[in-house]
C-alpha cells in the first residue's frame, strides 16, 4: 500500500499539476505563432480599399471625386441614363435641349404637341408600360418589349411584347401586340387614349420569311423548337446508353393510360442513366375522335411540349435510332460483343425488374411488350418492388406551346379578366345509376338560377364543356358576356398559325383539331379564370365519380 503525506494528500498530484502547466504553456505558445502569422499575411496582402466592393455611396462618392492628373473628371454635359426617362420640369428639359444629339434623342420639338407622332421616341413606349401595368398587373408578367411602330393613323402606334401568365407554373413566353391612341401629355410625355384588342396591333407582327426553293418554312412562333434530336456519329452511338421499348398494349388506350405507361419507360431510364428511345406517333383513341374510331399515326408534338422533354430528360427518336442501329451495327442488333458490334440486352417480360438492369454494361437494353394484354402494359415495368425506385417525371410533359398559344389567345382575347363554369355533362348525365341529379341540376333553367347567385351580371363568362349542342347555354346569355371554345374557331381553322404549323409536322398534310385538344384548351383556359364554377363543387349534389364516392 501507498504511504500518504502528513497532509493526507497523495504523492503523485504535484507531478499532475506540473503537466498541466506544461499544457497551458504550450497553448499560448501556439496562439502566439498562430497571431504572428495571421499578422503577416494581412500585412503582406493589404491593399487598400476598392471603391467598386463598397455600397452605392461609396461608389458615388468615389466617382464624384475631382482628383489631379487623373483621366476621369467630372464632366458638366448631359449623360442620359435610364432614370432620364423619367419626366423632368419643361426648364430642364429645355436648358439640355442644345447639349443632345440630335441624332440619338428627342429635342425641344417633341414636346409640341402639334408635332407628328413619332412611334420610337422611349417616351410613347414608356406610357405604353404605364398603361398595360396598370390594366394587365393582376393577370400578366411581363419579359420584354420591342419599340413600337407607326399604327395606320398619325396618331397611333403598334407594339409588341413577350409575356408569361400568372397562373401558369412554366417558363414559356408568349406574345402579343396591340394598337395604341395616344396623345401628347404634360412634361413632354404620352398618354394611352384608347388600346387595341388582342394582336391587333399587325403592324408589330414579326412576319414570317418567304419560302425558297427549294421550301424552307419558316414556324412562326420562333420559341417552339420541335427538332428530332439525333446521334452524329458512330463512336458516338456506341458509348451512348439505351433504354428501347417496342410497342405494347398501351397504343390507342386513353390518353391517360398512354401517358402513365410512357412515363413509366422515362423514369426507367432516368433510373437506369439511359436514353430513352421513344416512339413519336401516338394512337388517339375513339373516346377523343369524330368518327368514334382509334386514330393512327398522330404525332407527339400535336398535343406535348416536345422541346421541353427534351430538355428535362434525354431522349432519341426511334426512326432514326433503328436507323443508325443497322447502319453501325453488321449484325443488327444481335447482341454480339466481338468485332466491335453494338451489344444489345433484350429483356422478354416486364418481371426483370429495372433493378436487376441497373448493372447491366450493355449498349442497348431492349424491352420486349409481345404478350398479351395486361401482361403487354409498359407500366407493369414500374409496378411492385420497382414502384419504390422509379419515379415518374410528369415535370417533363407540358401541353403543347401551339394549344398553349390558343389558350393565350382566347384569354387575351377577353383581356385576361374573365370567370369560367365548367359543365360535365356527356356520357355521366345520361348515366342516371351513378348521377342521378347531374342532367337535372346542369339543365339551363338551374344552371341560370345558380350561376347568378355566384358570379356577377354581365362578366365575361367562358364555359368549359362537354356538352356537344352550343346553342344548350344560351339562357346564359341574358345576364352575361357567354364564351365558348366554338366561338374562336378561327384559331385552329385553315387560315390559322396552328394549322399551318401542325401541318409542317404531319407532312404537308391538314390536322384535325381533335376532342383532345379541345379538352386540352379547355381545361387551360378555365384554369386562367379569376373565379371557378366547378360542376361536382356548385353545381350539383352527385359525386364526382358516382353514388357514395364522395
Amino acid at each position: 500500500m501507498k504511504e500518504v503525506g502528513a497532509r493526507g494528500t497523495s504523492p503523485e498530484l504535484p507531478g499532475t499539476g506540473q503537466q498541466v502547466v506544461k499544457v497551458i504553456g504550450n497553448l499560448c505558445f501556439s496562439i502566439f505563432v498562430v497571431s504572428v502569422l495571421v499578422f503577416s499575411v494581412i500585412a503582406a496582402t493589404y491593399q487598400p480599399p476598392d471603391p467598386w466592393f463598397q455600397t452605392s455611396k461609396a461608389i458615388t462618392k468615389s466617382l464624384s471625386a475631382t482628383l489631379p492628373n487623373s483621366t476621369f473628371a467630372t464632366d458638366d454635359s448631359l449623360l442620359p441614363t435610364g432614370e432620364d426617362l423619367v419626366a423632368s420640369p419643361p426648364s430642364a428639359a429645355n436648358a439640355g435641349a442644345a447639349l443632345l444629339d440630335n441624332n440619338s434623342f428627342p429635342t425641344s420639338s417633341a414636346c409640341d404637341p402639334n408635332a407628328p407622332l413619332n412611334c420610337s421616341n422611349p417616351a410613347v413606349l414608356a406610357a405604353i408600360q404605364r398603361f398595360n401595368s396598370k390594366i394587365f398587373r393582376k393577370s400578366i408578367i411581363f419579359i420584354s418589349y420591342d419599340t413600337p411602330v407607326n399604327g395606320s393613323n398619325p396618331d397611333e402606334c403598334d407594339a409588341a411584347w413577350r409575356f408569361r401568365n400568372r397562373l401558369e407554373k412554366s417558363w414559356r413566353r408568349y406574345r402579343d401586340y396591340r394598337r395604341f391612341r395616344l396623345a401628347p401629355a404634360e412634361n413632354c410625355t404620352f398618354e394611352v387614349v384608347r388600346a387595341g384588342k388582342f394582336r391587333s396591333g399587325t403592324n408589330a407582327a414579326r412576319r414570317p420569311r418567304r419560302a425558297t426553293s427549294p421550301p424552307a418554312i419558316q414556324i412562326p412562333d420562333l420559341d417552339i423548337n420541335d427538332t428530332i434530336p439525333t446521334v452524329g456519329s458512330e463512336s458516338e452511338f456506341r458509348k451512348g446508353r439505351y433504354l428501347y421499348y417496342t410497342r405494347g398494349g398501351d397504343y390507342c388506350k386513353s390518353m391517360n393510360h398512354y401517358l402513365w405507361s410512357f412515363l413509366c419507360g422515362l423514369g426507367e431510364a432516368k433510373f437506369l442513366n439511359r436514353t430513352f428511345v421513344m416512339d413519336l406517333s401516338v394512337c388517339l383513341a375513339g373516346s377523343y375522335t369524330s368518327t368514334g374510331e382509334n386514330e393512327d399515326g398522330k404525332d407527339f408534338r400535336f398535343y406535348f411540349d416536345f422541346e421541353h422533354l427534351k430538355e428535362s430528360a434525354s431522349v432519341v427518336e426511334e426512326g432514326d435510332f433503328l436507323r443508325d442501329w443497322r447502319k453501325w451495327d453488321r449484325s443488327s442488333g444481335k447482341g454480339q460483343k466481338s468485332n466491335g458490334r453494338i451489344s444489345v440486352r433484350k429483356v422478354p417480360t416486364y418481371k426483370v425488374t429495372p433493378m436487376q438492369l441497373k448493372k447491366d454494361k450493355s449498349t442497348i437494353v431492349w424491352r420486349q411488350f409481345e404478350g398479351p394484354e395486361p401482361e403487354n402494359y409498359w407500366y407493369r415495368v414500374c409496378e411492385g418492388r420497382a414502384s419504390k425506385y422509379i419515379q415518374r417525371p410528369w415535370h417533363a410533359i407540358w401541353k403543347s406551346k401551339r394549344l398553349m398559344n390558343i389558350v393565350s389567345e382566347i384569354a387575351g382575347k377577353m383581356d385576361w379578366d374573365y370567370d369560367a363554369l365548367h359543365v360535365v355533362r356527356g356520357e355521366k348525365a345520361r348515366n342516371k345509376e351513378l348521377w342521378p341529379n347531374l342532367d337535372g341540376d346542369t339543365s339551363p333553367e338551374s344552371l341560370v338560377e345558380k350561376v347568378t347567385k355566384l358570379v356577377k351580371s354581365w362578366r365575361n363568362l367562358y364555359i368549359a364543356t362537354n356538352e356537344p349542342f352550343y346553342n344548350y347555354f344560351d339562357k346564359l346569355r341574358s345576364y352575361y358576356n357567354v364564351h365558348l371554345l366554338e366561338d374562336y374557331n378561327e384559331m385552329w381553322s385553315n387560315k390559322s398559325e396552328w394549322y399551318n404549323e401542325t401541318m409542317i409536322l404531319n407532312g404537308g398534310r391538314p390536322v384535325q383539331f381533335d376532342g383532345y385538344m379541345r379538352v386540352a384548351v379547355d381545361t387551360e383556359v378555365l384554369y386562367r379564370a379569376k373565379m371557378r364554377v366547378e360542376t361536382f363543387n356548385n353545381l350539383t349534389r352527385d359525386c364526382k365519380d358516382g353514388i357514395n364516392t364522395c
